[in-house]
């Protein structure tokens, strides 16, 4: 399984990608899984102004950055989005990337790690009703991180209760995802 850890902010001094970080260091031990972290600060993608829903215009075809983010979509089998709370939702950045989508990730798992105030509790209800939007499925378990923790958390994933309760949250994530990423393949074929 392909899976892709989106990061969902842009924000100069986040945490987004010590949190992915975190995230991909443990779904690298499962076996079967090809981890790629997808950072959206490295798409320069436009803001959203199609004429037509991507859903719904036979005639699209996108260029440039979207393409490739598009492209970059389209090769996973999984997804697993980390994104931060920003005034009770997710960062525009992240709500205009998925704006583009089109069927890319139609009927593919999409898992949700958050952190903020409150874990990022409100982000991940956002994502929620975006998510089926573009066709996917959002998994039941997710993973949230208070705001301190994702502060105290470094580059390289670490932070002082990576191997706690959090990481049994991760697990449980993890697991979820896999099972979903798995029944959703049998199911696409």
């Amino acid at each position: 399984m392909k899976l892709g850890i989106i990061i969902g902010s842009v924000r100069q001094g986040r945490v987004s990608g010590n949190m992915a970080t975190w995230v991909a260091n443990a779904a690298k031990k499962y076996e079967g899984v090809e981890v790629e972290v997808i950072d959206l600060l490295e798409y320069k993608l436009p803001m959203f102004d199609e004429a037509i829903s991507p859903q719904y215009n036979p005639d699209r075809k996108p260029e440039g950055e979207v393409k490739r983010w598009l492209d970059k979509l389209a090769e996973q089998d999984a997804y697993i989005i980390v994104t931060p709370e920003y005034n009770r939702s997710i960062p525009g950045a992240l709500k205009n990337a998925i704006d583009l989508v089109a069927f890319e990730m139609a009927k593919k798992p999409v898992a949700i790690a958050s952190h903020g105030s409150t874990e990022g509790a409100q982000a991940v209800a956002q994502l929620r009703g975006i998510v089926p939007a573009v066709q996917a499925v959002s998994t039941p378990v997710f993973v949230g991180l208070p705001y301190m923790d994702a502060q105290g958390m470094t580059a390289d994933g670490t932070f002082e209760d990576a191997g706690g309760y959090r990481a049994g949250q991760l697990t449980a994530m993890l697991d979820d995802l896999v099972w979903y990423g798995g029944a959703l393949a049998t199911a696409r074929k």
